[in-house]
């Protein structure tokens, strides 16, 4: 999540006041880093954070990640009883809203695997809203809650599979549908079927950079058209 107008103009439109909870501009975010998440609670929609891992567990000083790695739940194992996605996909689940992503496309060389290519994909002229879960951990001594947060995963879209070959990042369409993404009480899954396909819902930009840390470009831009629904 970056400091950008389409972001900020999205989280009000989804009912964020920002005056009470800024953004806080964040643009290389590593798995188990900080994030902001949007939730609904007691019926109203909140901007709070979250730990980008879905599984903590008790440490000295809260929470920390688990040894599960957590950062992002397949969609094919949110129907699956006991898997870490099953409950969060029926009563927590989550918006992320961002700019765009990072992703990293890897080879092969002897026994390892490598990075092969970073690309920064960002929206044109917009901001994306992420399909995403979340879970509630409790501290023992101070009562306070902690958010860890996953965001869901398909197969890779045809679009996209250059970038990251094995999977893309569910991006949710900006109509009704956000209405009962974000209500607990909504547990007809199965009416969300359609979001297991990956689809771009609008314009993205591609450069190809040096690394995540230092993004700068070192391949002239490119168009992902979005998909004709």
């Amino acid at each position: 999540m970056i400091d950008d107008e389409f972001v900020q103009g999205l989280c009000v439109t989804l009912g964020i006041d920002l005056t009470m909870t800024p953004l806080v501009p964040n643009r290389f975010i590593r798995a188990a880093s900080d994030v902001q998440i949007i939730r609904e609670v007691d019926g109203q929609r909140v901007l709070q954070k979250a730990r980008w891992w879905l599984l903590l567990e008790p440490s000295d000083t809260g929470f920390k990640p688990s040894q599960y790695t957590s950062f992002n739940t397949r969609c094919d194992k949110l129907n699956v009883p006991h898997s870490a996605g099953y409950s969060p996909f029926r009563t927590a689940r989550c918006i992320i809203v961002a700019k765009g992503f990072g992703e990293t496309e890897f080879e092969s060389q002897g026994n390892k695997k490598v990075p092969k290519h970073y690309h920064d994909i960002i929206a044109d002229k917009g901001a994306i809203t992420f399909g995403g879960l979340y879970k509630e951990y409790i501290a023992k001594q101070s009562a306070e809650v902690n958010l860890g947060c996953s965001i869901i995963t398909l197969p890779p879209h045809p679009k996209l599979a250059h970038f990251h070959s094995k999977s893309s990042p569910m991006m949710l369409p900006q109509d009704d549908t956000l209405d009962a993404w974000l209500d607990p009480d909504y547990q007809q899954v199965d009416s969300f079927n359609h979001l297991m396909h990956p689809r771009i819902r609008q314009d993205l930009i591609a450069t190809e950079i040096n690394k995540p840390n230092l993004h700068q470009p070192i391949g002239a831009p490119s168009v992902i058209p979005r998909d004709i629904m």
